[in-house]
């Protein structure tokens, strides 16, 4: 059994202790909720469940953390493991709280989701996204490291195992990577223990026979390193320790070297006043005892990555014994234990070091100057990962987006055939459309059919480069595909109106007098009416088009025939018409452009400029247009939703809806549906007339 779990007024004393002004009511009331939300449960170790999330901001309170922060420590698992919802922890304790509260059940959700299929560094780059308030990773971290100290009770060998090699390989490397390296040495010296527990057995051993065999020799070199640096006026505090099993344990692996051989096995801090004092203390200690070459850091002038600062040195001391020594200030000292966590202590009054690398230095400036706690949520962000999200197939498997992506983007991210044939998206198994956004976390699985392609209107929203490239290049082969198809049929009429059957070789001299390549050039130049039909005419068959035919060529003897439309490609239908199959049509065909498809009576056709006209017929395979109707409504209640009712009874759909005029009396919408012919379409006009709420309805 564990020990005994905080109560109540302890928890509320310890943040009161560093924070005065800390809302004890709000911590009162995420204490009463969390007992009552946990009831009964149990953990394996056969504690109330409750004990965990207390001991975990417990943790917090060390780290001197906020109110919200503890609050959410405390909550952190009621959503997740309790029948609280996330509505109620909003009303209760505030958007702040909730939020953070969902961040980390997000992350819990994510983790036990993709236990089997990830990659280590990817889901640590997932965490540091999460985590748009640093807090949330701050819980995430106390979480895993009170699970690890009571790991021992899970009876599931396989079970501890996982979760102390998903520690080893996610969180402690997290923990370092934010600087909070107290976190990351428990973390990885538990994990060690279950993972090596023959080997943590021996290096422990072998350390206490150490300690016994020398006596008390750290406190000897401690109390030396002191007196040493007090000469020379500098007040240190020395403290120094053994290095912990698993460190140990990796210099022997990556060194090929015995226990034995391992010399430097002590390690000692000296906290000195000032900067400058960092470096006189290093020039002091090594005057005094040999250093040993290649094994001194300045951290100061060049902070890690993560903001750490601090002078390392090893140094030959006596009996040939290697130490380390690392020299900071009492301020580089507390960020060197608790990283990021240091700056949210509510006394900070210290000023901020200059040196630290950039996104660091940003969030200690905010976390200092903030104003308000919106101001101070909006800029506290992991600002390497801001532009990124990551989202999981239903798989586990994890895909980086830039922020804004949608489903179509995460369908090319996987394989280009699967973007091209998306249908739709399920994301967190709500079906949604292609263009709605994802956001950090979200499970997305693509729906996919055989029958789609890409569309046009997919470049509206798709956001990445990679969707973009291949729908666009899908378009322009569908496009050459059907120009040709279309320069093919027009070319046939062509030679139908030659006075002659060509010869074998027409085409070739016919490309060589265009200064064509090949025949795919020469139907491509057809349907873009890059050539008129005479000169094709006469490239063909020299002296085929005389002076009449040059001026007015002879009419096409059959429709062409278009199927399967694609608005923007090939064939254009109108938009001033809007044709859908049945309707007489022709075409309007004008240089470099593709063909504009309009119905017989259209009155653009009466200004037809410079275009040709080709003759169309619809295809047996066509799948429908998009028809504008034009409907007066009575200015009633629920009118329009009679309208909208039956057009869907009529199995049309609306796609597109303006309110064209209003009066007292009438209204008049203009509605755009797709319906498959024109039969469909006067079909829908006449159930819209026999409407009591219709005062009239036609066609645009």
């Amino acid at each position: 059994m564990i020990g005994r779990v905080l109560r109540q007024y302890e928890l509320v004393d310890r943040v009161l202790s560093y924070d005065p002004n800390a809302d004890e009511a709000l911590l009162n009331r995420a204490y009463v909720f969390s007992l009552q939300a946990h009831g009964s449960q149990k953990r394996a170790s056969g504690d109330p469940y409750f004990s965990h999330p207390i001991e975990v901001a417990g943790i917090l309170t060390d780290l001197h953390l906020d109110d919200e922060t503890i609050a959410t420590a405390i909550l952190h698992d009621t959503i997740e493991d309790t029948v609280a919802t996330p509505d109620e922890i909003l009303k209760l304790f505030g958007p702040a709280v909730a939020r953070m509260v969902d961040g980390v059940t997000k992350l819990s959700k994510i983790e036990a989701q993709t236990e089997n299929e990830r990659a280590a560094e990817n889901l640590r780059k997932f965490l540091l996204a999460m985590s748009d308030d640093i807090r949330v990773l701050l819980v995430k971290l106390a979480d895993r490291l009170h699970n690890m100290r009571t790991l021992h009770f899970i009876p599931n060998p396989d079970k501890r195992r996982r979760i102390a090699r998903e520690t080893m390989d996610i969180y402690a490397p997290l923990a370092e990577r934010i600087g909070m390296y107290e976190f990351m040495k428990e973390m990885q010296t538990l994990a060690f223990r279950e993972l090596e527990p023959d080997a943590a057995e021996s290096i422990n051993r072998r350390l206490a026979q150490l300690k016994e065999g020398g006596g008390d020799r750290i406190a000897k070199i401690a109390s030396g390193l002191k007196l040493v640096l007090s000469r020379q006026g500098i007040d240190a505090d020395i403290s120094g320790r053994e290095k912990h099993p698993y460190s140990i344990w990796k210099k022997m692996q990556e060194r090929h070297i015995s226990f034995e051989q391992l010399s430097d096995v002590m390690a000692f801090r000296a906290i000195v006043p000032t900067e400058e004092d960092c470096y006189r203390a290093l020039g002091i200690i090594h005057r005094r005892w040999p250093m040993v070459p290649g094994r001194f850091k300045d951290y100061i002038s060049t902070p890690k990555r993560n903001g750490y600062r601090s002078l390392h040195t090893s140094v030959i001391h006596a009996e040939n014994t290697r130490v380390e020594i690392q020299i900071r200030t009492s301020e580089m000292h507390a960020e060197a234990e608790h990283g990021l966590a240091a700056h949210w202590a509510y006394k900070q009054d210290k000023v901020r070091p200059e040196t630290q690398v950039s996104w660091i230095r940003d969030l200690v400036e905010i976390l200092d100057n903030a104003d308000s706690p919106e101001e101070l949520l909006e800029h506290t962000r992991m600002a390497m990962y801001q532009d990124r999200i990551f989202a999981f197939t239903p798989r586990g498997e994890l895909i980086q987006l830039p922020k804004g992506a949608t489903p179509i983007d995460f369908a090319y991210a996987l394989h280009t055939d699967l973007g091209d044939q998306a249908v739709g998206a399920k994301i967190n198994g709500r079906v949604v459309p292609l263009r709605t956004q994802i956001g950090n976390g979200d499970q997305v699985q693509i729906l996919r059919s055989k029958a789609q392609q890409p569309q046009h209107s997919w470049l509206n929203f798709a956001f990445t480069g990679k969707a973009r490239a291949a729908i666009r290049r899908h378009l322009r082969m569908k496009e050459r595909d059907e120009t040709q198809a279309l320069g093919r049929k027009i070319y046939d009429e062509i030679v139908h109106r030659l006075p002659a059957a060509l010869a074998d070789e027409a085409i070739t001299l016919a490309l060589t007098r265009l200064k064509l390549s090949d025949e795919a050039g020469l139907m491509e130049a057809i349907a873009r009416r890059r050539f008129t039909d005479a000169e094709v005419m006469e490239a063909l068959m020299p002296g085929s088009a005389g002076a009449d035919a040059m001026l007015a060529p002879p009419q096409q003897t059959n429709a062409i025939s278009i199927k399967g439309l694609t608005p923007g490609v090939a064939f254009d239908l109108a938009e001033c018409c809007r044709p859908v199959p049945g309707d007489r049509i022709v075409g309007l065909r004008r240089p470099e452009r593709g063909i504009e498809v309009h119905t017989i009576d259209c009155p653009t056709l009466i200004d037809g400029d410079d275009a040709d006209w080709v003759d169309l017929a619809w295809g047996d395979k066509t799948e429908g247009a998009t028809a504008r109707i034009k409907v007066e409504l009575k200015n009633e209640p629920g009118a329009l939703g009679v309208v909208s009712t039956i057009i869907g009874q009529q199995r049309a759909n609306i796609v597109n809806l303006r309110l064209d005029n209003r009066d007292p009396g009438f209204h008049t919408n203009m509605i755009d549906i797709e319906v498959h012919d024109i039969q469909h379409l006067m079909r829908v006009i006449a159930a819209l007339r026999a409407a009591d709420a219709v005062n009239g309805a036609e066609r645009a």
